[in-house]
Protein backbone atom coordinates (compact mmCIF):
# COMPACT_ATOMS: atom_id res chain seq x y z
CA UNK A 1 0.00 0.00 0.00
CA UNK A 2 1.23 3.33 -1.08
CA UNK A 3 0.13 6.96 -0.62
CA UNK A 4 -0.35 9.04 -3.27
CA UNK A 5 -0.83 12.83 -2.56
CA UNK A 6 -3.43 11.93 0.25
CA UNK A 7 -4.78 9.31 -1.77
CA UNK A 8 -4.17 5.97 -0.33
CA UNK A 9 -4.13 3.03 -2.72
CA UNK A 10 -4.14 -1.11 -2.86
CA UNK A 11 -2.69 -3.45 -4.47
CA UNK A 12 -4.09 -2.88 -7.86
CA UNK A 13 -2.65 0.50 -7.76
CA UNK A 14 0.68 -1.41 -7.70
CA UNK A 15 -0.27 -3.80 -10.32
CA UNK A 16 -0.82 -1.04 -13.17
CA UNK A 17 2.87 0.73 -12.40
CA UNK A 18 5.01 -2.46 -12.38
CA UNK A 19 3.05 -3.32 -15.39
CA UNK A 20 4.98 -4.61 -18.57
CA UNK A 21 2.45 -6.28 -20.49
CA UNK A 22 -0.31 -4.62 -22.99
CA UNK A 23 -3.11 -6.33 -21.34
CA UNK A 24 -3.49 -5.97 -17.38
CA UNK A 25 -6.92 -7.81 -16.44
CA UNK A 26 -8.32 -7.33 -12.55
CA UNK A 27 -10.32 -10.05 -11.46
CA UNK A 28 -12.08 -9.81 -8.22
CA UNK A 29 -14.66 -9.82 -5.37
CA UNK A 30 -17.22 -7.35 -4.23
CA UNK A 31 -15.15 -4.15 -2.92
CA UNK A 32 -11.81 -5.43 -3.74
CA UNK A 33 -10.80 -1.33 -4.77
CA UNK A 34 -10.35 -2.66 -8.47
CA UNK A 35 -12.19 0.40 -10.69
CA UNK A 36 -11.30 3.06 -7.59
CA UNK A 37 -7.69 2.36 -7.94
CA UNK A 38 -7.32 2.14 -11.38
CA UNK A 39 -9.13 5.26 -12.10
CA UNK A 40 -6.47 6.57 -9.07
CA UNK A 41 -3.58 5.53 -11.81
CA UNK A 42 -5.28 6.85 -14.79
CA UNK A 43 -5.92 10.42 -13.40
CA UNK A 44 -2.15 10.47 -10.94
CA UNK A 45 -0.26 8.58 -12.72
CA UNK A 46 -0.84 8.12 -16.70
CA UNK A 47 -2.37 11.36 -17.51
CA UNK A 48 0.13 13.37 -15.28
CA UNK A 49 3.45 11.56 -17.04
CA UNK A 50 2.05 11.98 -20.46
CA UNK A 51 0.53 14.76 -22.48
CA UNK A 52 -1.59 14.77 -25.64
CA UNK A 53 -2.94 11.20 -24.98
CA UNK A 54 -6.38 9.50 -25.59
CA UNK A 55 -7.45 7.59 -22.82
CA UNK A 56 -10.85 5.49 -23.21
CA UNK A 57 -13.15 4.49 -19.87
CA UNK A 58 -16.16 2.02 -21.23
CA UNK A 59 -18.93 0.28 -20.18
CA UNK A 60 -21.39 -1.84 -22.00
CA UNK A 61 -24.35 0.43 -21.07
CA UNK A 62 -24.63 4.16 -20.80
CA UNK A 63 -26.32 4.92 -17.50
CA UNK A 64 -23.95 2.27 -15.53
CA UNK A 65 -20.73 4.09 -16.80
CA UNK A 66 -22.29 7.17 -15.60
CA UNK A 67 -23.19 5.81 -12.11
CA UNK A 68 -20.14 4.24 -12.09
CA UNK A 69 -16.43 5.00 -13.04
CA UNK A 70 -17.39 8.11 -14.88
CA UNK A 71 -19.17 9.09 -11.47
CA UNK A 72 -15.82 8.27 -9.82
CA UNK A 73 -13.80 9.43 -11.84
CA UNK A 74 -14.71 13.10 -11.38
CA UNK A 75 -15.69 12.92 -7.78
CA UNK A 76 -11.95 12.13 -7.78
CA UNK A 77 -10.78 15.24 -9.55
CA UNK A 78 -12.96 17.47 -7.66
CA UNK A 79 -12.10 15.99 -4.01
CA UNK A 80 -7.98 16.66 -5.34
CA UNK A 81 -9.04 20.20 -6.66
CA UNK A 82 -8.13 19.04 -9.97
CA UNK A 83 -11.86 19.46 -11.71
CA UNK A 84 -12.24 22.43 -14.30
CA UNK A 85 -15.62 23.37 -15.72
CA UNK A 86 -13.57 24.61 -18.68
CA UNK A 87 -11.66 21.17 -19.42
CA UNK A 88 -15.19 19.36 -18.83
CA UNK A 89 -17.35 18.53 -22.71
CA UNK A 90 -20.85 16.97 -20.74
CA UNK A 91 -22.16 16.67 -23.95
CA UNK A 92 -19.71 14.94 -25.28
CA UNK A 93 -18.35 13.13 -22.08
CA UNK A 94 -14.96 14.24 -22.33
CA UNK A 95 -12.36 15.67 -19.92
CA UNK A 96 -9.29 17.47 -20.57
CA UNK A 97 -6.70 16.61 -18.30
CA UNK A 98 -3.28 17.37 -18.33
CA UNK A 99 -3.44 17.76 -22.57
CA UNK A 100 -4.93 14.32 -22.48
CA UNK A 101 -8.29 13.35 -23.68
CA UNK A 102 -10.56 11.40 -21.50
CA UNK A 103 -13.18 10.44 -23.21
CA UNK A 104 -16.58 8.11 -21.34
CA UNK A 105 -18.00 5.36 -23.71
CA UNK A 106 -20.72 3.50 -23.67
CA UNK A 107 -20.85 0.14 -25.92
CA UNK A 108 -24.33 1.06 -26.81
CA UNK A 109 -22.99 3.73 -29.19
CA UNK A 110 -21.91 1.53 -32.13
CA UNK A 111 -20.37 4.25 -34.33
CA UNK A 112 -18.22 5.34 -30.71
CA UNK A 113 -16.99 1.16 -30.90
CA UNK A 114 -15.47 1.66 -34.60
CA UNK A 115 -14.44 5.46 -33.95
CA UNK A 116 -10.72 7.13 -33.36
CA UNK A 117 -8.07 5.84 -32.12
CA UNK A 118 -6.96 5.93 -28.64
CA UNK A 119 -3.57 5.26 -26.87
CA UNK A 120 -5.03 3.75 -23.29
CA UNK A 121 -8.59 1.74 -22.64
CA UNK A 122 -9.89 0.74 -19.23
CA UNK A 123 -13.10 -1.88 -19.96
CA UNK A 124 -15.03 -2.00 -16.42
CA UNK A 125 -17.20 -4.70 -16.00
CA UNK A 126 -15.35 -6.57 -18.82
CA UNK A 127 -17.92 -9.52 -18.72
CA UNK A 128 -20.70 -7.67 -19.91
CA UNK A 129 -19.00 -6.71 -22.86
CA UNK A 130 -19.23 -9.37 -26.18
CA UNK A 131 -15.97 -10.52 -27.81
CA UNK A 132 -17.10 -8.75 -30.58
CA UNK A 133 -17.35 -5.72 -28.70
CA UNK A 134 -13.82 -6.21 -27.12
CA UNK A 135 -12.58 -7.01 -30.63
CA UNK A 136 -13.70 -3.81 -32.03
CA UNK A 137 -11.68 -1.69 -29.39
CA UNK A 138 -8.67 -3.80 -28.94
CA UNK A 139 -7.87 -2.83 -32.55
CA UNK A 140 -8.04 0.68 -32.27
CA UNK A 141 -5.99 0.65 -29.09
CA UNK A 142 -2.38 1.68 -29.42
CA UNK A 143 -0.97 1.15 -25.66
CA UNK A 144 -2.73 -0.80 -23.27
CA UNK A 145 -5.75 -2.14 -22.25
CA UNK A 146 -6.80 -2.53 -18.57
CA UNK A 147 -10.07 -4.83 -17.94
CA UNK A 148 -11.69 -5.29 -14.39
CA UNK A 149 -14.81 -7.79 -13.53
CA UNK A 150 -16.33 -10.00 -10.83
CA UNK A 151 -16.12 -13.10 -12.16
CA UNK A 152 -19.77 -14.56 -11.71
CA UNK A 153 -19.87 -16.22 -15.17
CA UNK A 154 -18.63 -19.75 -15.57
CA UNK A 155 -18.12 -19.26 -19.02
CA UNK A 156 -17.15 -16.17 -21.01
CA UNK A 157 -14.37 -15.52 -23.79
CA UNK A 158 -12.17 -13.32 -21.47
CA UNK A 159 -10.99 -16.68 -19.63
CA UNK A 160 -10.44 -18.59 -23.25
CA UNK A 161 -9.29 -15.15 -25.48
CA UNK A 162 -7.38 -12.95 -23.25
CA UNK A 163 -6.33 -14.29 -19.73
CA UNK A 164 -3.93 -16.83 -21.31
CA UNK A 165 -2.07 -14.51 -23.90
CA UNK A 166 1.55 -14.27 -23.51
CA UNK A 167 1.32 -9.94 -23.12
CA UNK A 168 -1.23 -10.31 -20.44
CA UNK A 169 -0.99 -10.14 -16.58
CA UNK A 170 -3.71 -11.21 -14.47
CA UNK A 171 -4.44 -9.96 -11.22
CA UNK A 172 -7.03 -11.45 -8.03
CA UNK A 173 -8.04 -9.29 -5.68
CA UNK A 174 -10.15 -9.37 -2.89
CA UNK A 175 -12.01 -7.24 0.12
CA UNK A 176 -9.14 -8.18 2.00
CA UNK A 177 -6.78 -6.05 -0.02
CA UNK A 178 -8.68 -3.00 0.59
CA UNK A 179 -7.63 -2.33 4.40
CA UNK A 180 -10.50 1.38 4.12
CA UNK A 181 -13.48 -0.90 4.59
CA UNK A 182 -15.98 -0.37 7.05
CA UNK A 183 -16.21 -3.28 9.25
CA UNK A 184 -20.07 -3.53 8.98
CA UNK A 185 -19.01 -4.13 5.05
CA UNK A 186 -16.55 -7.13 5.67
CA UNK A 187 -19.15 -8.50 7.95
CA UNK A 188 -21.86 -8.31 5.04
CA UNK A 189 -19.70 -9.93 2.59
CA UNK A 190 -18.53 -12.82 5.18
CA UNK A 191 -22.02 -13.41 5.48
CA UNK A 192 -21.47 -15.09 2.12
CA UNK A 193 -19.56 -18.04 3.70
CA UNK A 194 -22.86 -19.25 5.18
CA UNK A 195 -25.22 -18.25 3.21
CA UNK A 196 -24.22 -19.66 -0.22
CA UNK A 197 -21.16 -21.15 -1.14
CA UNK A 198 -20.87 -19.84 -5.16
CA UNK A 199 -21.19 -16.48 -3.85
CA UNK A 200 -18.69 -16.41 -1.58
CA UNK A 201 -16.27 -17.77 -4.21
CA UNK A 202 -16.62 -15.13 -6.84
CA UNK A 203 -17.89 -12.19 -4.39
CA UNK A 204 -15.47 -13.05 -1.29
CA UNK A 205 -12.86 -14.93 -2.74
CA UNK A 206 -12.85 -13.30 -6.44
CA UNK A 207 -12.99 -16.82 -7.89
CA UNK A 208 -14.46 -17.47 -10.97
CA UNK A 209 -17.90 -18.73 -10.47
CA UNK A 210 -19.48 -21.91 -11.29
CA UNK A 211 -23.40 -22.60 -12.83
CA UNK A 212 -25.40 -19.65 -10.90
CA UNK A 213 -28.78 -21.36 -11.59
CA UNK A 214 -29.95 -17.71 -12.69
CA UNK A 215 -33.81 -18.04 -11.24
CA UNK A 216 -34.78 -15.39 -14.05
CA UNK A 217 -33.66 -14.90 -17.47
CA UNK A 218 -34.10 -11.23 -19.10
CA UNK A 219 -33.73 -8.92 -21.77
CA UNK A 220 -32.76 -4.61 -21.36
CA UNK A 221 -33.81 -1.89 -23.61
CA UNK A 222 -33.32 1.59 -23.39
CA UNK A 223 -36.91 2.81 -22.56
CA UNK A 224 -40.71 1.86 -21.89
CA UNK A 225 -42.55 1.61 -24.96
CA UNK A 226 -44.71 4.45 -25.15
CA UNK A 227 -47.39 1.84 -25.56
CA UNK A 228 -46.65 0.10 -22.28
CA UNK A 229 -49.53 -0.21 -19.91
CA UNK A 230 -48.48 1.17 -16.33
CA UNK A 231 -49.35 -1.29 -13.46
CA UNK A 232 -47.74 -0.62 -10.59
CA UNK A 233 -45.45 0.09 -8.47
CA UNK A 234 -43.16 -2.56 -6.04
CA UNK A 235 -41.39 -1.36 -3.03
CA UNK A 236 -39.02 -3.17 -0.27
CA UNK A 237 -38.19 -1.69 2.79
CA UNK A 238 -34.38 -1.42 3.85
CA UNK A 239 -32.69 0.45 5.75
CA UNK A 240 -28.45 -0.19 6.69
CA UNK A 241 -27.11 -2.77 5.08
CA UNK A 242 -30.22 -3.64 2.63
CA UNK A 243 -31.69 -0.87 0.86
CA UNK A 244 -35.16 0.50 -0.14
CA UNK A 245 -36.09 -0.73 -3.65
CA UNK A 246 -38.32 0.66 -5.68
CA UNK A 247 -39.60 -0.57 -9.20
CA UNK A 248 -42.22 0.65 -11.73
CA UNK A 249 -43.78 -2.02 -13.47
CA UNK A 250 -45.04 -1.69 -17.30
CA UNK A 251 -47.43 -4.07 -19.29
CA UNK A 252 -47.42 -4.69 -22.64
CA UNK A 253 -48.87 -8.10 -24.61
CA UNK A 254 -46.52 -10.55 -22.92
CA UNK A 255 -43.42 -8.55 -21.14
CA UNK A 256 -43.41 -6.87 -18.20
CA UNK A 257 -41.31 -3.23 -18.68
CA UNK A 258 -39.45 -2.71 -15.46
CA UNK A 259 -37.43 0.49 -14.43
CA UNK A 260 -35.58 1.11 -11.22
CA UNK A 261 -36.74 4.13 -9.01
CA UNK A 262 -34.90 3.80 -6.18
CA UNK A 263 -32.37 2.01 -4.52
CA UNK A 264 -30.60 3.78 -1.61
CA UNK A 265 -29.13 2.76 2.19
CA UNK A 266 -30.63 4.67 5.10
CA UNK A 267 -33.45 6.36 3.91
CA UNK A 268 -35.97 7.31 6.53
CA UNK A 269 -39.57 7.02 5.73
CA UNK A 270 -40.11 10.83 5.50
CA UNK A 271 -37.08 10.48 2.85
CA UNK A 272 -38.47 7.57 1.11
CA UNK A 273 -41.66 9.69 0.48
CA UNK A 274 -39.55 12.55 -0.94
CA UNK A 275 -37.17 10.97 -3.13
CA UNK A 276 -41.08 8.97 -4.55
CA UNK A 277 -41.97 12.45 -5.08
CA UNK A 278 -39.33 13.69 -6.75
CA UNK A 279 -39.35 10.53 -9.59
CA UNK A 280 -42.58 11.66 -10.36
CA UNK A 281 -45.11 9.20 -8.16
CA UNK A 282 -48.45 10.79 -7.45
CA UNK A 283 -51.17 10.33 -5.16
CA UNK A 284 -53.38 7.77 -7.63
CA UNK A 285 -50.34 6.02 -8.43
CA UNK A 286 -50.54 2.09 -6.33
CA UNK A 287 -47.55 1.14 -4.46
CA UNK A 288 -47.35 -2.39 -3.14
CA UNK A 289 -45.25 -3.06 -0.36
CA UNK A 290 -43.33 -5.55 1.57
CA UNK A 291 -46.21 -6.06 4.70
CA UNK A 292 -43.79 -6.92 7.32
CA UNK A 293 -43.56 -3.51 7.68
CA UNK A 294 -47.53 -1.80 8.44
CA UNK A 295 -45.86 0.98 10.21
CA UNK A 296 -43.79 2.08 7.71
CA UNK A 297 -46.51 1.61 5.25
CA UNK A 298 -48.91 3.89 7.44
CA UNK A 299 -46.57 6.69 7.59
CA UNK A 300 -45.85 6.86 3.69
CA UNK A 301 -49.79 6.24 3.45
CA UNK A 302 -49.88 9.57 5.64
CA UNK A 303 -47.25 11.62 3.07
CA UNK A 304 -49.63 11.23 0.43
CA UNK A 305 -49.09 7.77 -1.61
CA UNK A 306 -51.82 5.19 -2.35
CA UNK A 307 -49.50 2.61 -0.95
CA UNK A 308 -50.54 -0.79 0.46
CA UNK A 309 -49.32 -3.74 1.74
CA UNK A 310 -48.32 -6.64 -0.44
CA UNK A 311 -50.50 -10.24 -0.15
CA UNK A 312 -48.78 -12.77 0.87
CA UNK A 313 -49.52 -16.43 1.84
CA UNK A 314 -48.33 -19.38 2.41
CA UNK A 315 -45.17 -20.01 -0.60
CA UNK A 316 -45.99 -16.53 -1.82
CA UNK A 317 -42.26 -16.04 -3.31
CA UNK A 318 -42.36 -19.03 -5.52
CA UNK A 319 -45.66 -18.51 -6.69
CA UNK A 320 -45.04 -15.31 -7.37
CA UNK A 321 -41.61 -16.10 -9.34
CA UNK A 322 -44.02 -19.00 -11.06
CA UNK A 323 -46.20 -15.55 -12.47
CA UNK A 324 -43.41 -13.75 -12.95
CA UNK A 325 -41.88 -16.81 -15.63
CA UNK A 326 -44.68 -16.17 -17.53
CA UNK A 327 -43.74 -13.12 -19.00
CA UNK A 328 -40.87 -12.15 -21.00
CA UNK A 329 -39.24 -9.84 -18.45
CA UNK A 330 -37.15 -6.39 -19.98
CA UNK A 331 -35.33 -4.43 -17.82
CA UNK A 332 -34.68 -0.40 -18.80
CA UNK A 333 -30.44 0.09 -19.04
CA UNK A 334 -30.57 2.56 -16.53
CA UNK A 335 -31.66 -0.24 -14.12
CA UNK A 336 -28.63 -0.94 -13.04
CA UNK A 337 -28.72 -2.72 -9.62
CA UNK A 338 -32.09 -4.32 -11.15
CA UNK A 339 -30.06 -5.87 -13.72
CA UNK A 340 -27.43 -6.73 -11.42
CA UNK A 341 -30.04 -8.61 -9.16
CA UNK A 342 -31.19 -10.30 -12.29
CA UNK A 343 -28.37 -12.21 -12.98
CA UNK A 344 -27.25 -12.75 -9.86
CA UNK A 345 -30.51 -14.27 -8.33
CA UNK A 346 -30.77 -18.09 -8.39
CA UNK A 347 -31.74 -21.27 -6.90
CA UNK A 348 -30.60 -22.50 -3.84
CA UNK A 349 -28.34 -25.79 -4.38
CA UNK A 350 -27.33 -28.33 -2.17
CA UNK A 351 -24.07 -30.20 -0.90
CA UNK A 352 -24.33 -32.39 -4.32
CA UNK A 353 -25.14 -29.23 -6.20
CA UNK A 354 -29.15 -30.26 -6.90
CA UNK A 355 -31.39 -27.11 -6.90
CA UNK A 356 -33.51 -26.58 -4.59
CA UNK A 357 -37.51 -25.36 -4.95
CA UNK A 358 -36.89 -21.84 -3.28
CA UNK A 359 -34.02 -18.70 -4.05
CA UNK A 360 -30.80 -17.89 -2.22
CA UNK A 361 -32.05 -14.99 -0.01
CA UNK A 362 -29.84 -12.22 -1.35
CA UNK A 363 -29.36 -10.13 -4.96
CA UNK A 364 -33.21 -9.40 -4.20
CA UNK A 365 -34.48 -5.96 -3.26
CA UNK A 366 -35.43 -4.55 -6.24
CA UNK A 367 -36.65 -8.01 -7.55
CA UNK A 368 -39.05 -8.72 -4.08
CA UNK A 369 -40.39 -5.21 -5.06
CA UNK A 370 -41.20 -6.63 -8.43
CA UNK A 371 -43.13 -9.62 -7.03
CA UNK A 372 -44.85 -7.59 -4.65
CA UNK A 373 -45.86 -5.36 -8.08
CA UNK A 374 -46.57 -8.50 -10.21
CA UNK A 375 -48.49 -10.35 -7.47
CA UNK A 376 -51.07 -7.82 -6.79
CA UNK A 377 -51.68 -6.55 -10.05
CA UNK A 378 -51.78 -9.76 -12.28
CA UNK A 379 -52.95 -12.34 -10.03
CA UNK A 380 -55.84 -9.94 -9.67
CA UNK A 381 -57.66 -10.38 -13.66
CA UNK A 382 -60.13 -6.52 -12.59
CA UNK A 383 -56.68 -4.81 -11.52
CA UNK A 384 -56.89 -1.38 -12.88
CA UNK A 385 -60.58 -1.85 -14.81
CA UNK A 386 -61.90 1.11 -12.90
CA UNK A 387 -58.74 3.06 -12.09
CA UNK A 388 -57.59 6.54 -13.33
CA UNK A 389 -54.84 6.38 -14.77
Amino acid sequence: MRTLIDLKTNVVYDHLDLATKRFIVEQGGTRSGKTYNILIWIIFNYCLNNTGKIVTICRKHGPSLRGSAMRDFFTLLQEHGMYSELLHSKSTNEYRHNGNLVEFVSLDEPQKIRGRKRDLLFINEGNELSYEDFFQLNIRTTDRIIVDYNPSDEYHWLYEQVIPRDDCEFHITTYKDNPFLDQNLIAEIERLKDLDDNYWKVYGLGQRGTNVAQVFQFDTIAKVPDQAKFLSYGLDWGYSNDPTACVRVSLLDDTLYCEEIMYMTGCTNKEIANILKTKGIDARDPIFADSAEPKSIEEVHRMGFNIKPSAKGNDSVNISIDLLKRYRLVWTNGSVNGIKEMRNYKWMQDKDGRLQNRPVDAFNHLIDALRYAAFNTLSRPNFGKYAVK
